[in-house]
């Protein structure tokens, strides 16, 4: 019963090896039972040297190789949300900036001819202003790069005379003023308008326009 025990111990350390080559058997079959302790010895005394060796090292390797590869994979999947979020923005950024240009030219297109009916014979433009950074593939935003609106009108509609807002009048700047805001309520009408110390000189223009 002993003998069988102590076979079973050894069968069970040989099977713990793994897989053993071809001629693990045969190799040692006609060596005396001295020669093998022998080598068995002279085989501790080799393994001694990696005593130091961190036995689990494997099994941490292969722990650490399954957290690299989950990694990996989460990493994959913050990509794909990082590129879809910066996708959503220049879609965004580019509605605003279609948003922006159409409303300006409505804006724009209102304000010249509220202007000429204010002021038979007089031109006015506005003026997108942008910033010097606005050129193709800059990496400014689109939107970021409006950095204001300029005027320009000419009350005599000659070119030459055309002034732009700090040139005018104190009364010019007031009609120019009441013309914007009739512009811009133009693409978005208000059910009534409240004015206060509108220059008498205008105030008659102005009822016409609002009436209109």
């Amino acid at each position: 019963a002993v003998k069988l025990r102590k076979k079973e111990e050894v069968m069970r350390k040989i099977r713990e090896l793994g897989s053993l080559p071809a001629d693990a058997f045969e190799k040692y079959q006609n060596m005396s039972l001295k020669e093998l302790w022998k080598l068995m010895n002279k085989c501790n005394n080799e393994l001694k040297k990696y005593a130091h060796v961190n036995k689990k090292a494997l099994d941490q390797f292969v722990s650490f190789s399954e957290q690299k590869e989950k990694l990996i994979e989460r990493k994959k999947e913050l990509d794909k949300g990082l590129d879809a979020i910066k996708n959503l923005m220049d879609v965004l950024e580019h509605r605003k900036h279609e948003a922006i240009q159409l409303t300006f030219k409505q804006v724009s297109h209102f304000f010249t001819d509220i202007f000429k009916k204010l002021v038979p014979g007089g031109t006015a433009t506005l003026v997108m202003k942008r910033s010097e950074f606005d050129e193709e593939g800059s990496s400014v935003p689109l939107v970021e790069q409006f950095t204001g609106v300029g005027i320009k009108v000419s009350f005599s509609g000659k070119v030459s005379e055309t002034k732009e807002m700090q040139q005018l009048s104190g009364g010019q700047k007031s009609l120019v003023a009441l013309t914007l805001i009739f512009a811009i309520q133009k693409c978005d009408p208000a059910p009534f308008y409240l004015f206060d110390e509108i220059d008498q000189h205008w105030i008659l223009s102005i009822v016409k326009l609002s009436q209109s």
